[in-house]
């Protein structure tokens, strides 16, 4: 028994490869499938199964594209309703996988196709489930991404997933190890830990929503707090219920090198939306007009996702040599399918051909401490509002980057104002949407939070102070 958990950090997601006896099964696996062909290969194995634990809303899946290549059933289950060939499992079916089986155990909740899948090894013991959204580590799935699809209320989807937790999960033995979909990082849950493999009874000790005295607790616990779900995840839902174009497809359109002139032909004729993937600290010197900071090193799909509210957008791509691919996988994962290609030669070849760039003001947080004064002055602390909560200056005003759509118009663009989030990621990608919307007497602090609250800013009242 091979059993390989494939995460991929960028999207806090995990895909599981097991192998038994010759066949194969691979769980809700990324868009892209080489690596998982690769696999099989080496392993000179047949894969028999490709499991869905739901139609995810946060990136695409590859199951449509490795059952055409591999002939593997797609299995969903009870209630999927997805638009191309598939299996429906009953809860409580049984799958075998060489000498193993993989039993699937209907969770709905955080949708209602949403299915556990236990593993019982070649003595028919149970050994680890496959817990998608349901039960993460540290947290359980968000209840309210179904609501429209299921015409019940967030709290009447709450109310179902402590149902499957408690009928489903929480009977199972403490030593079976718990394989979820996603890690802290994701959007899907609000308090994942970054452990990606633990055992139930561990979960069961230490998991808040697990620890509920009762059903009405739980679902006051696990709705308290939940932000918007972002743009895509319904339109990644539409795409994992009814296909897609091939990745290969969208590998190739988006690797097809641009010069200047179609860069400028493309924004005009097609509106297209030029994402800079540089470093911020690159970006902010110099960078082409009305492009938008979103860094390849950091979460770059999902904020993608969440500031580009349709993902029909079409993209046009600034990066570093090299990196042009892995920008190009990452927008794919989730949904962007219309990228038009890269900037061949990145911003030097722009800039040698004389055009125009744009610059922000970042200035270091010792810089701000000597020129903020509170009364002078508009600070924005673009982290969430948790990350807010647990700390920040007196003077700062919580707009969540998330939601900057929402508060762009808010902000009084004759008033100098200063923007900053955690480290720099998210604060660039603010100034990068403010100054495409016309914003210019602004200043971004580098290093946001973690570096304001190493100054004497924390510690002065006259100024501001760290509250907590």
């Amino acid at each position: 028994m091979k059993i390989e958990q494939i995460y991929t950090g960028c999207l806090a997601q995990g895909a599981y490869y097991i192998v038994s006896q010759g066949e194969a099964a691979i769980i809700d696996p990324l868009r892209e499938i080489h690596p998982y062909l690769e696999r099989l290969q080496q392993d000179n194995v047949k894969l028999k199964y490709i499991f869905e634990t739901h139609f995810h809303a946060d990136f695409v899946s590859g199951h449509v594209d490795l059952a055409k290549h591999t002939g593997a059933q797609i299995v969903y289950g009870p209630g999927a309703t997805p638009e191309f060939n598939s299996y429906i499992a009953k809860d409580q079916e049984e799958f075998r996988l060489g000498e193993l089986i993989i039993k699937a155990l209907h969770t709905p909740g955080h949708t209602l196709e949403s299915t556990t899948y236990l593993l019982k090894d070649s003595t028919a013991k149970d050994y680890c489930i496959f817990t998608g959204d349901t039960l993460f580590l540290g947290d359980v799935g968000r209840p309210d991404l179904a609501q429209k699809a299921s015409n019940m209320t967030l709290e009447g989807l709450a109310g179902l997933l402590y149902d499957s937790l408690m009928s489903k999960i929480m009977p199972l033995a403490d030593d079976l190890i718990v394989y979820p979909a996603h890690g802290a990082g994701s959007a899907c849950g609000k308090n994942m830990m970054k452990e990606t493999v633990d055992t139930l009874g561990n979960q069961k000790k230490i998991n808040y929503a697990l620890n509920q005295p009762n059903k009405q607790a739980f679902i006051t616990a696990v709705t308290d707090g939940l932000m918007p779900p972002p743009n895509y995840f319904g339109m990644n839902v539409a795409m994992n219920k009814k296909g897609y174009e091939s990745f290969e497809v969208i590998r190739e359109r988006g690797l097809r090198p641009l010069d200047v002139d179609d860069i400028e032909s493309l924004t005009k004729t097609n509106n297209a939306v030029i994402i800079d993937t540089r470093n911020s600290s690159e970006f902010c010197k110099a960078f082409i007009p009305q492009s938008f900071n979103i860094g390849i090193q950091g979460d770059f799909a999902p904020w993608a996702g969440t500031v580009i509210s349709n993902i029909n957008t079409p993209i046009i791509l600034i990066t570093e040599q090299g990196m042009e691919e892995e920008a190009v996988t990452r927008l794919a994962r989730v949904g962007f399918d219309t990228q038009l290609g890269y900037l061949k030669g990145g911003i030097s070849s722009w800039k040698k051909a004389g055009k125009k760039t744009n610059s922000i003001r970042r200035i270091s947080a010792d810089e701000f401490e000597k020129e903020f004064k509170t009364n002078e002055g508009l600070l924005i602390d673009v982290r969430k509002e948790t990350e807010f909560d647990v700390g920040h200056l007196q003077a700062a005003q919580n707009k969540p980057l998330a939601y900057i759509h929402h508060w762009i118009q808010e902000i009084n663009s004759q008033q100098h104002f200063y923007l900053h989030c955690q480290g720099g990621y998210r604060s660039m990608i603010a100034a990068s949407i403010l100054k495409a919307h016309g914003y210019d007497n602004f200043t971004e602090i580098e290093g946001g939070y973690a570096s304001l609250s190493k100054t004497n800013l924390s510690k002065t009242d006259s100024i501001c102070q760290l509250s907590k």
